[in-house]
C-alpha cells in the first residue's frame, strides 16, 4: 500500500462489526508546525486529530465533525476537525510555562469536552463527552456508550512524527455470537503497540491484529490538512459583530485585519469592503 496520511474503513464479514484506521504523517506536521507545541500538547493534538477522522466516518452527509475542548489548565483550547472529504485542521491554545506534565487531564485541568457536528446543511448537533475516563480514547468510548448507545472503541497513538488510530464500531441488531466477537476483537485490539499502529500499513497491522478473522478492507482515501477559512466567510463573521462595532475599528484603524487561527491566512478589509458588506453596494 502506499505511504502517505490515510483513512481507511473495514468490517468483519457477516457481523455488525465495522472499523476504521487512520495514520497521519504530513498533515499531522503541518498543523503541528503551526505553533511552537511542546511535545505533550503537540500529542493530544495529535490524537484528537485521529479521532476526529475516526469519527468522521459516521457522518452520512456533506459537513464537518470537530472534537473541542475549553479547560483551566496548561491547554485552555483545543480542536480537531475532519470534514466529510477528510480535510483535517486543529488547534490548541496553551500556557508554556505552565505545561510540565503529559496526559488528557493534567493538560486540560478542568472544563469540558464536546463533540460537534455541522452538516453544511441542517442544524448543528453537540454532545458533551464525560472525562472520567484517564485518557482520550477512554473518554470518547464514555461518549458512544452513553449518549449514542453505540459499543465503540478507541485506539489512539501519537509521537513527535506521526499520529494514527483505530476505531471499532458494534452495530445495532447484534446477535449473541456477535457480542462473542466484539468482545474478542476489542481484546485483540488492545494488544496493538503504538509502533505498530504509527509504522505499519492497515493490511499489514490488521492481518495482524485479526488473522482469524474475515476482514474486508474498503479503499483508502487520503486524509489532508486544508483550512477552510476564506475572505468571505472572514467577512461573515465581521457581519456577525455588527455594522457599528466594524465602523468603530475602522475608525480607530483605518483597515480591518484578521489572521486565521488554523493557517495564519491574512485578510485585510477596508472601508469600501465593509460598505459593501453592509450596504450590497460600494461607496467612493
Amino acid at each position: 500500500m502506499a505511504s502517505g496520511d490515510q483513512f481507511q474503513r473495514f468490517l468483519f464479514e457477516d457481523s455488525q462489526v465495522r472499523g476504521a484506521w487512520v495514520r497521519l504523517n504530513k498533515s499531522y506536521t503541518e498543523i503541528g508546525s503551526q505553533a511552537p507545541y511542546p511535545d505533550s500538547v503537540r500529542r493530544m493534538l495529535g490524537e484528537s486529530l485521529v479521532a476526529s477522522v475516526l469519527m468522521s466516518s459516521t457522518l452520512k452527509f456533506e459537513g464537518s465533525l470537530s472534537l473541542q475542548a475549553q479547560g483551566d489548565g496548561p491547554v485552555k483550547t483545543l480542536l480537531a476537525e475532519c470534514s466529510n472529504d477528510r480535510f483535517i485542521r486543529g488547534i490548541a491554545r496553551f500556557d508554556e510555562h505552565a505545561v510540565t506534565e503529559d496526559g488528557l487531564h493534567s493538560l486540560l485541568g478542568g472544563g469540558h469536552m464536546a463533540i460537534t457536528i455541522t452538516p453544511d446543511q441542517g442544524q448543528r448537533y453537540q454532545g458533551l463527552v464525560p472525562r472520567e475516563e484517564p485518557d482520550l480514547a477512554g473518554c470518547l468510548k464514555d461518549y458512544f456508550e452513553r449518549s449514542e448507545q453505540i459499543p465503540t472503541s478507541f485506539f489512539l497513538f501519537a509521537d513527535e512524527h506521526g499520529s494514527a488510530g483505530l476505531m471499532l464500531q458494534k452495530l445495532p441488531g447484534n446477535t449473541e455470537q456477535d457480542e462473542d466477537l466484539w468482545d474478542r476483537l476489542n481484546h485483540l485490539a488492545s494488544t496493538v503497540e503504538a509502533e505498530e499502529l504509527l509504522n505499519l500499513d492497515s493490511e499489514t497491522l490488521l492481518h495482524r491484529l485479526f488473522h482469524e478473522e474475515t476482514v474486508r478492507l474498503f479503499d483508502a482515501e487520503p486524509v489532508a490538512f486544508r483550512c477552510s477559512c476564506s475572505a468571505e466567510r472572514t467577512l461573515a463573521a465581521l457581519e456577525s459583530i455588527g455594522k457599528e462595532e466594524c465602523y468603530s475599528i475602522l475608525d480607530e484603524q483605518g483597515a480591518i485585519e484578521m489572521d486565521c487561527q488554523f493557517c495564519h491566512a491574512h485578510y485585510r478589509f477596508d472601508r469600501n469592503d465593509i460598505d459593501h458588506l453592509f450596504t450590497g453596494h460600494t461607496l467612493h
